[in-house]
């Protein structure tokens, strides 16, 4: 009986060496992990490049702002961003096209009562100013939906570029 165990061990060994030298190489290694997701389709859905400037946003040095995506883009004279950051918009949203910046404050109250740096001014709608600016605490909430603020939050690191980034006249285009 110890003929037949060593035997079918023996046997058992050899299938799983024959086994293993015939796996191909797609299952042999694990899948390298993917960053885009299953589409609806079951095929991988690429995440857009935050990189990638929105199409018709002009040409020439600008400040990208889409409202639907909260990012705003500042895009070299090259036309190439050379930053993107989120950003949490105000009540009030300026319509679709090019402005220019009209006046910019170190720092100041806004319109809510935080106190704020970099505020970057280059709209108005129904009275009320809209710009870029950066709360001093650093957050981005949600505004209150009752108040009429036409300010654009951001980080403060993202307001620091976008204070150097820009100066009176410089060019806002507003995206969808």
């Amino acid at each position: 009986m110890a003929g037949l165990t060593a035997a079918a061990l023996a046997a058992v060994g050899f299938l799983a060496y024959q086994a293993s030298a015939n796996v191909p190489d797609s299952l042999a290694k694990p899948a390298a992990p993917s960053s885009a997701a299953p589409g609806p389709s079951g095929s991988p859905v690429k995440k857009p490049d935050p990189l990638v400037v929105p199409a018709k946003s002009g040409t020439g040095k600008r400040v990208v702002y889409a409202l639907k995506a909260r990012r705003v883009w500042l895009v070299s004279a090259s036309g190439k961003a050379q930053r993107t950051f989120p950003v949490m918009p105000s009540t009030i949203n300026p319509k679709p096209g090019a402005y220019a910046v009209t006046s910019r404050k170190d720092r100041t109250a806004g319109s809510d009562g935080v106190p704020i740096e970099h505020v970057v001014r280059f709209a108005t709608v129904g009275g009320a100013t809209i710009g870029f600016s950066a709360a001093l605490d650093n957050t981005m909430p949600s505004p209150d939906p009752t108040s009429k603020t036409g300010g654009v939050r951001m980080k403060r690191a993202d307001g620091d570029a976008l204070w150097s980034f820009t100066t009176v006249t410089s060019k806002v285009v507003v995206v969808r």
